[in-house]
């Protein structure tokens, strides 16, 4: 019996709630969202999860208005010097980094917004 049919067995035994739970965990554990695929082929699905998307741009649109905090957040992030940190700042709308990680994407986004600057992820 292979993994796959014992781990079915297990499985087939769950209970509703059982299963709901197990979903979820595999969902975060994964970080998927299995309501984007379709169940009706696998092939498919390991397609799309090919496909996911693992390179990001981050683009500043907008300073906002805490200026200094966004220079130092960037100058610390890129590890720029103050001046090229604030001519890379002040000459918004532009290209922070290219091909970044989800996980650096995320937390670089989530600071620049924090402190007022408006980002773009493309």
């Amino acid at each position: 019996m292979s993994n796959k049919d014992k781990i079915l067995e297990q499985i087939s035994s769950m209970s509703l709630i059982d299963l709901i739970e197990l979903i979820d965990a595999i969902e975060k554990k994964f970080g998927i969202n299995s309501s984007e695929y379709k169940f009706t082929s696998s092939a498919e699905n390991v397609s799309k999860i090919k496909e996911e998307k693992n390179e990001f741009d981050l683009f500043l649109n907008s300073i906002g208005p805490n200026k200094i905090a966004v220079i130092k957040i960037v100058r610390s992030f890129l590890n720029l010097g103050l001046k090229e940190a604030k001519d890379l700042v002040e000459s918004s709308p532009v290209l922070i980094k290219d091909k970044m990680n989800k996980k650096d994407l995320n937390i670089l986004k989530k600071s620049l917004e924090d402190s007022g600057a408006v980002v773009d992820v493309k």
